[in-house]
């Protein structure tokens, strides 16, 4: 257990646990091997009085400054006694009503009677600390409170209850399943019927790499879950962007006239499509010949495309596609959704070109297929495979699985290579230690630090 994180454990913390400010109610957290006899004598009881109260109870009682003995509040007083608690110690919550003075004396009140005030994210630090919670679901609790869409919590709720760290462990069984069919054949090489031979054990190296680079492949997705895809708008000027842009948003955030260059600068807005998040950009109109200020606007808009996850490139019914374009897009490295906006103009003789879709802002045709082709297009492997992938959500995970994934092939390539298998295994032994550093197996304060800084005070 890492010593400056598990030395922290003597103490009692303290903390809220709800945003601060105006609401109807407030809960302060306070865990520890204090937490009880604290939480008693801010009830103004003696310090055991708490013994007698049955796990998870909840009690209607005073609280009191200490020292003058001053009421603070008439509040609710749950107990959760360890290790049958969120952070495995025992833990009282007070819920007080809400507002800035009560909250802030309560957490007063208990830091005068020996608690100190919690470090963000050291409630889950120490479920984790305490065995209650592996790595990866610490890093969901995170996930779930900062969710942007509906499937964003529900991913993260999956990996709180182990999604991701269940089938983390199970490769990890099959790393050590390798090394031991690789000591089996070390230790009978003479037999005729050696229990696997070599070629066996590389066949299961390349199965369990394969396995590993699947669950990696789905880190895109889960990194765009929890910021939000980037979904750039482009065309030429007065294509309907803007339109296009405010009609998905559902409010006029940009500014739309017939006169082409109007949008100068990038405009974003974040929106959820079918449970997903994405961020809307729409940018300058691109063209050869713009004015300074416009030319500026263009500039910041090719580097909106070359961060993009995916590109609404629009083009307006009537005009033709030109072979500019196509370079352009072909330039692109974001998949292409092509548009023929403002389809309520169109004429009688106009017609979507193959792959292109229909889309008008005006009456809100072709709205409806366009969001589908986004969420599938940016969120593929998630749709298709909902019940069945764990998404890898952080970049510690994805770095950590591709060098899993690349010990194993290296392990693969070793033996193919006529390398002695004693040697080749050091392959899988840094394959092995890398998985179990996803789960927390092993971990430093460094690593510790990294995952929980992001966390909110109380969480």
């Amino acid at each position: 257990m890492p010593g400056d994180f598990a030395h922290g454990l003597l103490d009692t913390i303290v903390a809220l646990a709800t945003p601060p400010g105006l609401g109807a109610v407030a809960v302060i957290r306070l865990s520890g091997p204090g937490a009880l006899g604290i939480a008693a004598r801010v009830m103004n009881r003696d310090a055991a009085a708490m013994a007698g109260w049955a796990d998870r109870s909840a009690r209607l009682r005073h609280l009191f400054r200490p020292g003058t003995g001053e009421t603070l509040d008439h509040a609710l007083v749950t107990l959760f006694r360890g290790p049958e608690s969120y952070t495995g110690e025992d833990v009282v919550e007070f819920s007080t009503h809400g507002g800035h003075a009560i909250p802030r004396s309560v957490v007063a009140a208990c830091v005068a009677l020996g608690a100190r005030e919690a470090r963000a994210g050291e409630f889950t630090q120490r479920a984790y600390l305490n065995g209650k919670l592996d790595l990866t679901q610490a890093e969901a609790v995170a996930d779930l409170v900062t969710a942007r869409s509906a499937q964003g919590r529900a991913v993260a709720l999956h990996q709180i209850e182990r999604g991701l760290g269940a089938r983390i462990a199970a490769l990890r069984e099959k790393v050590v399943g390798l090394s031991a069919l690789l000591v089996q054949h070390i230790d009978f090489p003479e037999e005729d019927d050696a229990p696997t031979p070599l070629e066996a054990i590389m066949a299961e190296a390349e199965g369990v790499a394969g396995e590993i680079g699947r669950l990696l492949a789905t880190a895109p997705a889960g990194e765009a879950l929890r910021e939000g895809a980037v979904v750039v708008l482009a065309g030429p000027p007065n294509s309907g962007k803007s339109s296009l842009f405010n009609t998905l948003v559902g409010v006029e955030r940009a500014i739309v006239t017939d006169e082409p260059g109007t949008t100068r600068d990038a405009i974003e807005a974040v929106i959820e499509v079918g449970g997903f998040p994405f961020r809307l950009v729409d940018t300058a109109g691109l063209r050869s010949a713009p004015g300074r200020v416009e030319r500026m606007g263009i500039e910041v808009a090719r580097r909106y495309l070359a961060a993009a996850d995916a590109v609404l490139y629009c083009r307006e019914a009537g005009r033709a596609f030109t072979e500019g374009e196509g370079r352009f897009l072909a330039g692109l490295a974001a998949p292409v959704v092509r548009l023929r906006t403002k389809w309520d103009a169109a004429g009688a003789g106009d017609a979507p070109e193959d792959g292109e879709l229909a889309v008008s802002a005006e009456t809100g045709e072709g709205l409806g297929a366009l969001k589908d082709a986004l969420r599938r297009l940016v969120f593929r492997g998630v749709v298709e495979n909902r019940d069945e992938v764990p998404v890898v959500t952080r970049r510690r995970q994805a770095d950590l699985l591709a060098l899993a994934r690349d010990e194993v092939a290296g392990f693969r390539g070793a033996l193919a290579n006529r390398i002695p298998p004693e040697v080749a295994s050091a392959h899988l032994k840094s394959a092995e230690s890398a998985l179990e550093e996803i789960l927390g197996v092993i971990a430093t304060d460094d690593v510790l630090d990294r995952v929980f800084r992001d966390f909110c005070i109380g969480k």
